[in-house]
């Protein structure tokens, strides 16, 4: 523990030096699918199915490799890189219908654990909570608001209905950046894909990983987070001792 908080302590302070004027926080931008929902599982298994009904099967790790992206720029990606073959909008947008159909017949995917409470926390604290997924998964998105009721808010989400790039390109945090008012002193990001971490740290992000899925977290390191937590249940136990050294 002595160990990962010196790590905490440095990043914090690493990062600060950047800026010519104190760090405020005032928001934080939270990725959804592994972040607020522990979805990633059935998002696997939607993917998986889809992609086998295309006779197409691809290893598990790209998912969780290209989580993050929108699913039309994954479909892209895939098909460009095992078969070196260029999709149309339409089977792109009928490959996500399938795989949004798909995860509507799943069971709900549960709240990561101590998130709801750890947003709570951080709204009584005055922390402006939003959202920057690359989701566009109705079911998920319409229970943010009731599973993280006073914290999370519709208006305070940036979506793939919002981007036309989508991670990891830096569009979807800027638009935050510039929908929140906020600047890259004033917020810092949790996320838990590759993708997002190198989308928040081009737009000039300080980035808590967290590593809900089977990624080794070097992969995670190496994406550019600046800390990385073993899963949601770290990030509570070390939020104040982050937010501390944030506001130092």
């Amino acid at each position: 523990m002595m160990v990962l908080q010196e790590e905490i302590k440095k990043a914090v302070l690493d990062f600060k030096a950047g800026f010519d004027k104190p760090f405020q926080l005032k928001g934080i931008f939270f990725d959804m699918d592994g972040v607020l929902f522990d979805s990633m599982r059935l998002h696997t298994k939607a993917w998986m199915q889809t992609f086998d009904e295309h006779n197409f099967p691809i290893p598990e790790e790209e998912i969780f490799l290209n989580e993050g992206s929108t699913a039309l720029a994954t479909v892209k990606r895939m098909y460009k890189k095992y078969r070196n073959e260029e999709v149309s909008a339409e089977f792109t947008e009928e490959f996500k219908v399938r795989k949004h159909k798909l995860m509507e017949n799943y069971p709900d995917s549960p709240v990561m654990e101590h998130m709801p409470e750890l947003l709570a926390s951080m709204t009584r604290e005055g922390i402006d909570c939003w959202v920057v997924t690359g989701s566009a998964q109705q079911i998920l998105l319409g229970r943010l608001e009731r599973e993280y009721r006073g914290s999370i808010f519709r208006e305070k989400m940036i979506t793939a209905h919002d981007v036309s790039i989508g991670k990891p390109n830096p569009e979807p945090y800027l638009k935050a950046i510039k929908k929140s008012g906020y600047s890259v002193s004033q917020t810092i990001v949790v996320e838990n894909a590759p993708m997002g971490i190198e989308s928040a740290k081009a737009a000039g992000l300080f980035v808590v990983a967290i590593n809900t899925g089977p990624l080794d977290a070097q992969v995670l390191k190496e994406a550019g987070a600046d800390i990385v937590l073993s899963g949601s249940r770290e990030l509570a136990s070390v939020w104040p001792l982050i937010y501390g050294s944030l506001s130092e």
